[in-house]
């Protein structure tokens, strides 16, 4: 599992209500990449993905602009060491 890496991401701006969580779990399964999304109380949209490099490097950039509704005012990233995420979801 050395390939794989995970990012934690906190995206601020108009995240909510604009089907951004159900829009990165869609992206996230067609790229193959694990992990979860989930609002926040504070307005931020929180996720981890956990894959290859390049995968998890696509869903980060992805954040940047998020679902057509969505307007992105900044992408907060920290890597991590993976920690065996399997399959995508949606956590409440």
């Amino acid at each position: 599992m050395t390939d794989r890496t995970r990012a934690h991401v906190y995206v601020t701006g108009k995240v909510q209500g604009v089907y951004f969580r159900a829009t990165t779990r869609d992206t996230a399964r067609e790229a193959g990449v694990d992990g979860w999304v989930r609002n926040l109380d504070d307005g931020r949209v929180e996720a981890v993905f956990e894959g290859p490099e390049e995968a998890v490097e696509s869903l980060v950039e992805f954040c940047h602009e998020g679902s057509d509704a969505a307007r992105v005012e900044d992408v907060e990233v920290n890597y991590e060491q993976p920690q065996g995420e399997d399959g995508f979801r949606v956590r409440w």
